[in-house]
């Protein structure tokens, strides 16, 4: 695990629970909706680190979701705070009933509202291009509208919402950071010593453009990718209807965000741009002409983080060091 960074921020764990026993989940739903009944109970695909399960529930044919915070505990505060912050501002679903602080035995856990839909990933899988276009767009209005929320510093988020630390302590956060994880026994069993000393030097001669970038530090989801976006088809056209996941929000650049969202995207074969990023500036985002090799700067420091994680498959390590690679020599990465 990488210094510096809060447990929360750390991504890869142990396979949440799949199931729960019948009488938690009467103590749950009766403390959340009183007067309903469970149906049935079906595990969500897709978190790595909390049980997310879909609730049928009784009277009314309702379904909700049921979101247990079985790592830290602060996630669940932090979260309920991040969603009501957010309001009808960017899609995201609503608040039921939250237990920060769980209920006996029970874990902390929120009861959302279930959003219909299907992640933007399975559009782009079925090769509609219209269909990739208007979700494309639409995700890139919806991180506008993520970026519209100012803190006063960067940093890691937690409940408030509000800044608990930066990134790391002193000047030049981004550089010292990516150095952190570059001395990560972790990283350095994955990633050839020449690939870590062309990321070090990078980091450092761009210490300048990326300390600039953290000057207005904004709301950043941390895991803006299609995983996370559920998307439906509406008044005949694609649109992003909830934003999931927001465990590892952070106050940074919103170019962090555009890094991961576009960190597969091939500029010689694009599929998502300039979709995505039109629908961002068309409401309201802001981009400079080196926008795109600033984000793939910006997402580097993600990628080396996760490199520093026990457990990490192989084929994942070798996948994000490729993403570096291909950073560094500025080309289209070899994956995804």
């Amino acid at each position: 695990m990488i210094p510096g960074a809060p447990d929360a921020s750390r991504w890869l764990r142990p396979e949440p629970r799949r199931t729960l026993p019948e009488a938690v989940l009467r103590r749950i739903v009766s403390r959340s909706l009183p007067g309903s009944r469970v149906l049935d109970a079906q595990p969500l695909s897709g978190g790595l680190r909390n049980a997310n399960f879909k609730l049928f529930l009784d009277p009314g044919e309702r379904s909700v979701v049921l979101r247990i915070y079985e790592h830290d505990a602060s996630l669940c505060r932090k979260e309920v705070d991040l969603l009501r912050l957010l309001g009808g501002a960017v899609p995201a679903p609503g608040v039921i009933h939250a237990e920060p602080q769980g209920l006996d035995e029970i874990p902390p856990f929120a009861v959302l509202e279930y959003v219909d839909g299907i992640d933007l990933r399975e559009v782009r899988r079925g090769g509609d291009a219209e269909a990739i276009a208007q979700a494309a767009e639409s995700a890139g209005e919806t991180l506008a509208a993520i970026g519209r929320f100012h803190f006063p510093k960067a940093g890691w988020l937690g409940p408030g919402p509000g800044v608990t630390a930066p990134l790391v302590e002193g000047a030049d956060p981004m550089p010292r950071f990516l150095d952190l994880c570059l001395a990560s026994a972790n990283l350095r069993g994955r990633m050839p010593v020449e690939v870590r000393d062309r990321l070090h030097a990078l980091a450092w001669t761009q210490a300048p453009a990326l300390a600039e970038l953290e000057r207005e530090p904004r709301l950043v989801h941390g895991d803006f990718n299609g995983r996370n976006l559920v998307v439906r088809r509406a008044a005949a056209r694609w649109r992003v209807v909830a934003v999931l996941d927001w465990e590892f929000a952070v106050s940074s650049t919103p170019l962090a965000d555009l890094g991961n969202f576009l960190r597969h995207e091939s500029a010689a074969r694009p599929i998502l741009e300039p979709h995505f990023s039109d629908g961002y500036r068309r409401a309201g985002g802001e981009l400079a002409g080196d926008w795109r090799q600033l984000a793939r700067w910006t997402d580097l420091l993600a990628l080396c983080e996760s490199l520093t994680h026990d457990g990490l498959p192989e084929a994942a390590a070798a996948e994000l060091v490729e993403l570096a690679r291909a950073t560094l020599e500025t080309r289209d990465p070899r994956c995804g």
